[in-house]
């Protein structure tokens, strides 16, 4: 094709006003006409010069376009000396599925069952709503941010070569050690520092539990209701979740072994069951710690609110009684201090330990130092403790001040279990209403609530409302409450 003939395809615009550089707006233009097959393989581009005039800019621009399509491989020869389109681009690039590719049914269903997997999440959106009564939001004081600031600007004034470059991928000893000791005070975690690897969250250190302990097909106990993100995790992974009923004692252990006996994980919350809030008893944790012994399975205890609880003394950690390895223990700091933070933690049996170690390396490399030395410092000299016995009496206020709000324009409508720990609470609603209609009633009244209901897989739905009490001034718990009797209104 003549360069003559070529010029006449050009049928691009240069917008003066435009955000981008004129350079870059040529290179885009050339680019998809390259993509597309407009300029075929082979074909001889116009001169800078050329181009240049017949778009009314300056060459140096037309030039730098070209020299980018030159360096990405777009097009050889030399400017000055012939410009051609690269012959070595492959078949039909950028170019929208062809009709075979359209019935081909394989890769349709593959597509399509990847796309359903993550279809149904949640929008970030909605976790980051900061309305009554969302739930995983914290509160910090003064003092904790004031703390935080000081020993985050001493830090960086510090700036040591262990920021230069990379460091251990378990997290810093620093900061393992201060976990460490923290977790054998707080819950009788049973553990070393070399037994701690620092990940961004549970959610984080359940992935990894997942690629490394989990294969397609296997078959793990899941608390029903429970936490949707693990079942949503589990689901993505290929596994096979076996859901649990839940009663007043926890996960129903003996149902569990006779449901799915041949199950090789139990993904629990037993300190504060996620959603209903019901501690897993003593002999309920003897038999699954029984079980998984006898028949190599993992526990994987998920304890996200310990240390939030407002009356009596909670019962230690379920890892705190495994004498055989068999519980991989995740926390999290972030609900302790702040979402933001993206710090947690957990405790790997040491047959479990280098896999877990491999698998964070490849996932995430490490996590960030400056962070982790504000962490153990904050954690070393006693602040942590002090933010949690502040927070405690915090929470503990607003729970008192929503419960008797509740009771008092909704009692009619809803009973409210007043729980001993966590950052929620469950209002169960009476009458036959639906928490899916209530849920959707209060966000139009400005109010955030979870329909428990959803979170059901194949038990017995109970109709109720989780309300989060631990994210927001003492002062929006009154008039929120108010908003959301309106969605009980006939």
């Amino acid at each position: 094709m003549s360069t003559d003939g070529l010029t006449d395809l050009f049928h691009w615009q240069v917008d003066r006003r435009g955000q981008a550089p004129i350079f870059r707006q040529i290179y885009l233009q050339a680019r998809s006409a390259i993509l597309l097959r407009t300029f075929p393989p082979g074909t001889r581009l116009p001169s800078t010069r050329s181009l240049a005039r017949r778009l009314g800019v300056a060459r140096a621009s037309v030039a730098s376009a070209y020299e980018q399509l030159f360096a990405e491989g777009y097009l050889t020869g030399k400017i000055g000396s012939g410009t051609y389109v690269s012959s070595d681009l492959p078949e039909a690039i950028d170019r929208g599925p062809s009709n075979e590719t359209e019935r081909s049914p394989p890769a349709k269903a593959r597509v399509h069952i990847r796309r359903a997997i993550f279809h149904e999440f949640p929008e970030s959106t909605i976790r980051s709503d900061d309305r009554p009564f969302n739930t995983g939001r914290t509160l910090v004081d003064a003092r904790t941010i004031d703390i935080w600031r000081k020993l985050t600007n001493r830090t960086l004034r510090s700036f040591g070569p262990n920021h230069l470059g990379y460091s251990d991928p378990s997290g810093l000893v620093e900061l393992r050690t201060a976990i460490c000791q923290y977790l054998r005070v707080a819950r009788a975690v049973r553990c070393d520092p070399d037994q701690i690897i620092v990940t961004t969250g549970t959610q984080h250190a359940i992935d990894i539990v997942i690629r490394i302990g989990l294969r397609s097909q296997d078959q793990v106990w899941v608390e029903d209701p429970g936490y949707p993100l693990v079942a949503r995790a589990l689901v993505a992974a290929g596994v096979k979740l076996c859901p649990i009923p839940v009663d007043a004692q926890g996960m129903n252990v003996g149902a569990a072994m006779k449901l799915a006996p041949r199950a090789v994980a139990a993904f629990v919350t037993p300190s504060h069951q996620f959603p209903l809030g019901v501690v897993l008893s003593m002999p309920r944790r003897l038999e699954l710690l029984a079980w998984a012994r006898r028949t190599g399975a993992w526990i994987i205890e998920d304890d996200y609110a310990s240390e939030y609880r407002y009356a009596g003394r909670p019962l230690a950690s379920l890892q705190g009684l495994d004498d055989a390895e068999r519980v991989i223990y995740v926390g999290t700091l972030n609900k302790t201090l702040f979402p933001g933070l993206r710090v947690g933690y957990a405790v790997v049996p040491r047959p479990l330990l280098q896999a877990f170690v491999s698998a964070r390396y490849l996932m995430d490399r490490q996590p960030s130092t400056l962070q982790q030395m504000v962490l153990a410092e904050f954690m070393r000299q006693g602040y942590l403790a002090a933010h949690i016995r502040r927070m405690r009496l915090a929470y503990r206020d607003h729970r008192d001040l929503l419960v008797r709000e509740l009771a008092r324009r909704l009692g009619s409508s809803a009973s409210i279990d007043t729980p001993h720990q966590g950052m929620f609470l469950i209002a169960s609603l009476k009458q036959g209403l639906s928490d899916v209609e209530i849920e959707q009633r209060a966000l139009e009244n400005g109010v955030f609530v979870q329909a428990v209901s959803r979170l059901y897989k194949k038990a017995r739905p109970r109709s109720a409302l989780m309300l989060g009490f631990s994210g927001y001034p003492r002062q929006l718990i009154v008039p929120a409450v108010a908003r959301l009797a309106r969605a009980f209104r006939p």
